[in-house]
């Protein structure tokens, strides 16, 4: 009797870009976080939520959705920006004393300072990764840098007035762009063809 070989069948499981998801979560707890910023709006109590929820779950899930992709760009993007939100909510829960009175009291803003900065340095780094993958995404993390370097500035007491409007306006700037991003990432893959441009790389780096 001769030997059979076995029926293989191969198995192609496709899940959506989360891109959309990851983009729409940094664009809403920008947006709050910003006008807080500006003075547009006060206190960081309904700031918290959003962080929370938008800011760092949101970005959480695409980074794990992105890792199903075989995407460590976007999977170390969202992933890391998602920890830095949940980060801040704490941050800002033991700022407004709901953790008890001495770890309000014992605050150092400089010691925030050294976690902007080593985020600064990782954007810095992104954003190169940025210049190939599209314009809209490097224009968003060019934004990131400049909203960790005044948020760095403005914790070490350098020029504070200065860097924290730099922060500010950065920050704004990125939930707009952020907005559109996401816009962009729905629609073009719902129509099925480009229906809002996001730009080509600039293939300085890849050819």
């Amino acid at each position: 009797m001769s030997a059979q070989s076995p029926n293989t069948q191969s198995v192609k499981i496709v899940t959506a870009d989360p891109s959309a998801i990851g983009l729409f979560g940094l664009a809403i707890v920008t947006l709050v976080a910003s006008s807080q910023k500006l003075e547009i709006t006060t206190g960081l109590s309904y700031c918290i939520p959003w962080a929370i929820f938008l800011g760092a779950f949101a970005q959480l899930f695409a980074s794990i959705q992105d890792a199903k992709h075989n995407n460590t760009f976007g999977m170390t993007a969202f992933g890391a920006y998602a920890f830095f939100w949940f980060g801040m909510a704490a941050s800002w829960l033991i700022k407004l004393g709901v953790f008890g009175t001495a770890l309000a009291e014992g605050v150092d803003p400089k010691q925030l300072g050294f976690v902007f900065l080593g985020y600064l340095v990782f954007t810095l780094f992104m954003t190169l990764g940025a210049v190939e993958a599209n314009r809209v995404l490097l224009v968003i993390f060019a934004l990131i840098d400049f909203l960790f370097l005044g948020l760095t500035m403005d914790s070490f007491g350098v020029a504070a007035e200065f860097f924290h409007k730099l922060a500010a306006c950065s920050e704004l700037a990125i939930g707009i762009v952020s907005l559109y991003g996401c816009g962009a990432s729905v629609l073009n893959a719902h129509f099925g063809r480009q229906f809002l441009p996001v730009g080509a790389p600039l293939g300085i780096f890849k050819k």
